[in-house]
């Protein structure tokens, strides 16, 4: 049976040929979106208060994220042509001239900054996925570790890294940012050209990264057309949906989008706001960030494979349905230090069930579908970036209340169907493998 620690009986016998330092790549790859991502993050949190006029925040936001929908469906084949790398490096400079637009905030430069970033964000995220599995992968099979405990390390460092971006983010906007009379908030510009500066060195740390081999940096036939490439690729991702795996784990993979764009759209603005104010969006936020950071490291460190996937994501579930559960039947807008305290203790709740999503979700599919990984990837960021979008616009029409019983029934149905694929479908497809 493997265990869960890379024990030196492991490591007795190391590759005889030189290898890529897979822990370092892994390291490099934290650290630059943990500095790209906090840029984005805080600024993503600072749309719908500091570009209100016309609602030309939460519009670009909706735009945004249905572009990273239609663009994600050709993702894998702008990695797969790229490789992971470099796709990766391309895929910065969209989020760098999304923050450039907030200097000067108009229709003319937040809509095709939005446009272009969706564009850039399916291809990194597809990037990241393809690059951190087969890092993981490879690792594994140089040491004669095992493979899920791998994928979930890596995972959960990622992600536990990538989550602090919210407590980074937030406490540089809030040193930074204050409040004038009129309700107008001041030192934006300045905020803006240090989180340039911040995406800056981000894309520099990615230009360290290592290339994987040959197949995963995209060195395909030249001979080969862009016609023939793309007709390839919606075979695969159709072929891909008739896999009933991959069905399975769509309604879990849209929760995801739903519950991240709650946070951003609903939990600051009716929630955070009418008891801590505008200020206290940012202290919320990074509390949701500091629990969703350790929750990511900790699930990373606990996933094996398989069954201790489905343990992870149904506690992290149970968490959510609680929360939700408490919102609609007992929460109200309370004074004093529970005005405080109940919109921070939903905030490090929901970070733990983000965390546990994130890590559990990436290392599952790392799992299922290692033939396929940019194909599988998109189709991850498809859907999470199609729930987004549809939170963004539907957000101003509807109650909270309502929102709320949305995700419920989202989520009650994403976990039966993540636990039908981990309790039968996947032990049927392990059988025949075997």
């Amino acid at each position: 049976m493997a265990t869960d620690e890379e024990t030196p009986l492991l490591v007795e016998n190391p590759p005889s040929t030189p290898t890529l330092n897979h822990k370092r790549d892994v390291h490099i790859l934290c650290w630059a979106f943990l500095l790209i991502f906090l840029a984005y993050g805080a600024t993503q949190n600072l749309e719908s208060t500091i570009n209100s006029e016309g609602d030309i925040g939460t519009v670009s936001l909706g735009i945004l994220y249905s572009s990273f929908t239609l663009f994600s469906v050709l993702a894998s084949l702008v990695v797969r042509k790229l490789g992971s790398k470099n796709a990766l490096i391309l895929g910065t400079t969209g989020y760098w001239l999304f923050i450039a637009a907030n200097l000067k905030p108009t229709w003319y430069t937040m809509v095709p900054a939005s446009l272009y970033l969706g564009f850039a964000a399916s291809i990194i995220w597809v990037a990241q996925g393809t690059y951190l599995t087969s890092t993981a992968h490879s690792h594994a099979n140089d040491y004669n570790v095992h493979e899920g405990t791998v994928i979930g390390k890596f995972n959960g460092e990622f992600w536990g890294m990538f989550a602090s971006h919210q407590l980074v983010g937030n406490l540089v906007t809030l040193a930074m940012l204050r409040d004038e009379k009129g309700g107008s908030t001041s030192g934006t510009t300045l905020l803006f050209i240090v989180f340039l500066c911040s995406m800056t060195l981000g894309t520099v740390l990615m230009c360290f990264l290592s290339k994987r081999n040959g197949k995963e940096e995209g060195l395909q036939d030249s001979r080969v057309t862009f016609s023939s490439s793309v007709v390839s690729l919606l075979k695969a991702m159709l072929n891909l949906l008739l896999d009933i795996r991959i069905i399975l784990i769509i309604p879990l993979i849209a929760y995801s989008g739903l519950q991240q764009a709650f946070v951003w759209a609903e939990y600051t603005k009716h929630i955070v706001k009418p008891t801590l104010g505008e200020r206290g969006v940012g202290g919320a936020m990074a509390v949701y960030g500091v629990f969703d950071a350790i929750c990511s490291l900790a699930a990373g460190r606990l996933t094996f494979g398989l069954s201790s996937i489905t343990i992870i994501v149904s506690g992290g579930a149970l968490i959510q349905i609680i929360v939700l559960l408490w919102l609609l039947l007992g929460y109200s807008v309370a004074g004093g230090v529970l005005g405080t305290i109940y919109p921070l203790l939903i905030g490090a709740l929901w970070g733990i069930g983000d965390g546990v999503l994130n890590t559990q979700l990436s290392a599952l599919i790392g799992i299922l579908f290692k033939h396929d990984l940019e194909g599988a990837f998109a189709q991850l960021k498809l859907w999470q970036s199609a729930s987004i979008a549809v939170v963004f616009f539907i957000s101003s029409s509807i109650s909270l209340q309502t929102m709320v019983i949305i995700l419920l029934a989202a989520l009650c149905v994403s976990v039966a169907g993540f636990l039908f694929l981990t309790l039968k479908v996947e032990k049927a497809f392990s059988f025949r493998a075997s």
